[in-house]
Order: C-alpha cells, then sequence, then structure tokens
C-alpha cells in the first residue's frame, strides 16, 4: 500500500510539473495570449491605416482636387494668376 501511494504521488507530481512548467504549460498558454492580444492591436492600428491609404488612393485617382491640394502643400505649387507671399517670422 505504501508502495502505491508512493507511486501516485511521484505521478501527482510529474502532472504537476507538466501542468506548470513543462511543455504545454500553463506559463507558456499565458504568453502565446498575451502574443495574440499584441498582434490583434497591431493589426487594428494597420487596418485602420490601409483603410485611411485606400480612400486617398481612390480620391487621388478620381478627384482633381486632392491632387492640386498636394501639390499646393508639398510642392509649394501656385496657380497661373495667382500671388504667393512667404512671411518669415522675426526671430
Amino acid at each position: 500500500m505504501k508502495i502505491l501511494i508512493a507511486l501516485l504521488t511521484v505521478g501527482l507530481g510529474v502532472l504537476q510539473y507538466k501542468l506548470w512548467l513543462g511543455d504545454d504549460s500553463r506559463r507558456e498558454l499565458k504568453e502565446v495570449e498575451q502574443n495574440v492580444a499584441s498582434q490583434l492591436s497591431t493589426n487594428a492600428a494597420l487596418s485602420e491605416r490601409n483603410e485611411a491609404l485606400e480612400v486617398e488612393v481612390l480620391d487621388l485617382k478620381n478627384g482633381l482636387e486632392a491632387v492640386e491640394e498636394r501639390a499646393r502643400s508639398e510642392l509649394g505649387m501656385i496657380e497661373e494668376g495667382e500671388t504667393f507671399y512667404l512671411i518669415v517670422p522675426n526671430r
């Protein structure tokens, strides 16, 4: 009977070790869940960025207003007949 109790105790110890510290343990499960949550938030941010870029691409393909706006803001272009004034602040 003592041998049976000792074997069951050792078996229980081995199972507890595998549950908490071995491969596929609770610790690894927690790490994987954290990685999944982190990846989901990254994916959500990237999806929002992709949607914004898609809207911008469609706007650039369909309308000249977006192209004109970009030319003015990024390239400093002006239309014919307009006068460009550059105001330099005092230091």
